[in-house]
């Protein structure tokens, strides 16, 4: 109970321009087309694998995961990494302090540990930076117009897109104020926001040998970060289109009972 009143707070949390991503209404957000959308999307497998070494070696840095359990990257339908790879990956992550990540803390022994598959991704380890668990359901990219939802029912609410969004809307402009700088970003509410642009060309080297652009990693990441808000999605999708024939068949079924049923009433020739 308590673990689903903290999921709702985080992904109701609205993050002032000290944070690293805010929602609102005042940038502007482009639709951009992810292998997930659509009643029949499906979650590029490489593409999360490529968002998770942009997240590893780009967010992670400053975000966490924490509600995100490090055993689904192997799952079907995300990363599908083998659990050699992941239990390799799981070990792989620094280990800081008690405070930041309270799961590497072994009580009985009084030691640190090395992170294993049951363990969740690490907590923030930077102040004001957000948890990005469920931030690509939290965050809506598309609005009304008018208040009314249209966008939002025909481009769907927009939480990879905002990040996207984000990710490559930096102008290259800066200001300081009271002591803090701020970067120009059209995608965000205010126009400036405080983290610097964390992506840069090439940042990373993608095994595959895509190009690693800003856009391309922004794309990626983002795609990653919507899976690990929903990682269930594919399952909700197929157990939809399922539940939508058997709806469909049935109703076929009723109105040919019903015909079948009534067709000796409604035959009749009234007599006066």
């Amino acid at each position: 109970m308590f673990r689903n009143i903290a999921l709702i707070a985080v992904s109701a949390l609205t993050l002032t321009a000290g944070g690293a991503i805010a929602a609102g209404e005042g940038g502007h957000i482009e639709d951009v087309t992810f292998a997930h959308e659509g009643p029949f999307g499906k979650f590029d497998q490489f593409q999360l694998q490529r968002g998770l070494q942009v997240y590893t070696e780009v967010c992670s840095g400053c975000h966490g995961l924490k509600y995100v359990p490090l055993r689904t990257l192997s799952d079907e339908g995300g990363p599908g990494l083998p659990e050699d790879q992941v239990r390799a990956y799981a070990e792989a992550f620094p280990i800081l302090d008690e405070d930041h990540n309270r799961q590497l803390y072994d009580v009985e022994k009084g030691e640190f540990r090395t992170l294993i598959p049951a363990d969740n991704f690490p907590a923030n380890t930077t102040a004001g930076a957000p948890d990005l668990s469920l931030m690509a359901k939290a965050r809506a990219g598309f609005h009304g117009p008018y208040g009314t939802g249209m966008n939002q029912l025909f481009k769907g609410m927009g939480g990879p897109e905002y990040i996207h969004a984000i990710l490559v809307g930096y102008t290259g402009e800066e200001k300081e104020e009271f002591g803090t700088t701020f970067y120009e970003n059209h995608a965000f509410p205010t126009g400036w926001i405080r983290m610097p642009p964390p992506l840069s060309d090439d940042a990373v080297t993608y095994a595959d040998g895509t190009p690693a652009t800003v856009d391309q990693m922004s794309m990626d990441v983002s795609a990653f970060l919507y899976w690990a808000a929903e990682p269930h999605l594919m399952d909700r999708k197929n157990a939809g289109f399922v539940s939508v024939l058997f709806l469909a068949l049935l109703a076929t079924l009723l109105y040919l009972t019903n015909k079948r049923i009534w067709a000796g009433v409604k035959g009749r020739k009234q007599h006066a």
